[in-house]
């Protein structure tokens, strides 16, 4: 595998689409300093017990995913780059370099990770990557990148933190290598998707064109048309 080689981790029966879980956030406060009090659209996750405002607040941060993973090669440490990860453009517009977390996970049921307090969100990727909510209950996202050439037999050895509780949703957590063309990474729903469009349209065409040859429907007389009729009428007059 030729570098970037990317780390993904996979959650299945995860509805980050539920409506609920989708509007707790406040987009405002996580690029406004002046607007860290904005948190009405975040509950339950909205201020702390003596009513000071989180930050970031809603349920999405609160449940920010907090599995890590080391990597070896053949006993040699191999290192996992961070950088980059989530997109320039939701750093530098959604994200501001002036909001720093503040109140996060202090309360009594904490929902994931934890954030840095000394870094503006701008800088923590994980959390950008995160928030970008996934479509269906089965989704991947970045979690880094692999910088150097993978070659036939090494030994791969992951040590994995479980910190992440899927159990009480029934959910299952996978770690997924992968690299990607031009064309994208590997997405073998998209293939199984066009299969079935593809087979059901060509079955329906074969259907009607049976009925089409074996039952055809009758054509219409065309004397019965209206501009037809006044015409009969005239010429009998």
């Amino acid at each position: 595998m030729k570098p970037p080689i990317y780390v993904y981790y996979q959650l299945d029966n995860f509805y980050q689409n539920h409506r609920r879980y989708v509007k707790s956030r406040s987009d405002h406060q996580l690029r406004y300093p002046s607007h860290a009090s904005e948190t009405k659209t975040c509950e339950p996750e909205a201020t702390t017990n003596d009513n000071q405002p989180i930050v970031p607040c809603g349920l999405i941060a609160w449940s920010l995913f907090n599995d890590t993973y080391r990597f070896s090669r053949n006993n040699t440490s191999l290192e996992i780059n961070k950088k980059d990860i989530a997109w320039h453009s939701e750093r530098t517009r959604k994200f501001s370099s002036q909001v720093y977390p503040k109140n996060f996970q202090s309360g009594n049921l904490i929902g994931g990770a934890k954030l840095d307090e000394t870094k503006p969100l701008s800088e923590q990727e994980d959390f950008i990557v995160w928030m970008r909510t996934a479509a269906l209950p089965t989704f991947r996202k970045l979690y880094g990148r692999i910088e150097t050439d993978l070659e036939a037999y090494d030994q791969i050895t992951v040590i994995i933190q479980n910190n992440y509780n899927t159990y009480s949703f029934s959910g299952k957590k996978k770690l997924v290598i992968s690299t990607a063309s031009w064309i994208g990474g590997k997405n073998d729903y998209l293939g199984k998707m066009y299969m079935a469009v593809g087979g059901t349209s060509l079955l329906l065409a074969i259907i009607f064109t049976f009925l089409y040859l074996f039952k055809p429907r009758p054509l219409g007389d065309p004397t019965y048309l209206s501009w037809n009729r006044n015409r009969a009428a005239v010429r009998e007059s």
